[in-house]
């Protein structure tokens, strides 16, 4: 596995910016099954495009996750961009940063180009947990034609007030206190899509039973119900908003839920 922490130039935020992103390379695995043509002219991963939460960054992943040795032993690629507290919005302001496009539009098209990532619908996916849950949400009702599924952790969609005391800089952005982004405004976009005849990406959706995004969750669930939409949805006893939870999570989602080859995707 190739862990790889990047630093370039993002248009969309106007500055430098991290990524890091894991690159399943030749494994244990590959020499316990006795493979050894690993590195194949023209060969494409999957891609998981995976949000860390409020106050975290690019590395949260690797450091409080097994998500290298999942990405590894699932043969799927991991990028994982870094939000500055941004909620995952675009910035208003004419020349603000657009945290929302460069995740959804510059950050895709820079790593198809540079990097053996499959640019087909059916092999893209995102996810997050927290903030990083609501972005991936934001995201997919602005390009579900992009994402065949989502998986979204313990995230409220908007900060509705849930947003952590303690930390400068986390929170809402809007000058009046209001949460600048809430589940009026997923449920109208997705509600819209579908109208227009667009594919909505499967949701994954779960949360701990002692979280204080549960309650939300549960309502955001029982909406996309009501409205014809058909989320799978996992509340988990005893687990509160933490790494235990999410790392189980990520877990899951990499054996069972995501649609995933469990392969890399060899040139015919």
């Amino acid at each position: 596995m190739a862990v790889i922490r990047m630093n370039f130039l993002s248009q969309a935020l106007g500055m430098q910016t991290n990524v890091t992103i894991c690159l399943p390379s030749f494994s244990f695995k590959d020499v316990m099954e006795g493979r050894k043509d690993v590195y194949v002219p023209g060969m494409k991963y999957q891609t998981l495009y995976l949000l860390h939460g409020g106050s975290g960054d690019d590395s949260d992943y690797v450091h409080f996750s097994n998500v290298t040795r999942y990405a590894d032993d699932h043969k799927i690629a991991v990028v994982m961009p870094c939000d500055y507290n941004a909620s995952y919005d675009d910035d208003p302001a004419e020349r603000g940063a657009k945290y929302r496009a460069f995740v959804a539009e510059e950050l895709p098209k820079m790593c198809e180009s540079i990097f053996p990532f499959s640019d087909r619908r059916e092999d893209r996916f995102i996810g997050g947990l927290s903030m990083g849950g609501g972005g991936a949400i934001k995201i997919l009702c602005d390009h579900p034609e992009n994402y065949a599924a989502a998986l979204i952790m313990s995230s409220s969609f908007g900060w509705g007030g849930l947003a952590p005391q303690g930390l400068a800089g986390i929170g809402p952005k809007a000058k009046d206190g209001k949460d600048p982004f809430d589940a009026t405004e997923v449920r109208a976009k997705l509600l819209a899509a579908r109208e227009a005849g667009k594919p909505i990406p499967q949701l994954f959706m779960t949360v701990g039973d002692n979280d204080h995004a549960t309650k939300p969750m549960e309502s955001h669930v029982a909406w996309l119900r009501e409205n014809g939409f058909d989320p799978f949805f996992e509340e988990v006893p005893g687990y509160r908003h933490e790494w235990d939870f999410w790392d189980l999570s990520l877990r899951k989602a990499f054996n069972e839920w995501l649609p995933i080859r469990h392969a890399v995707i060899y040139p015919e």
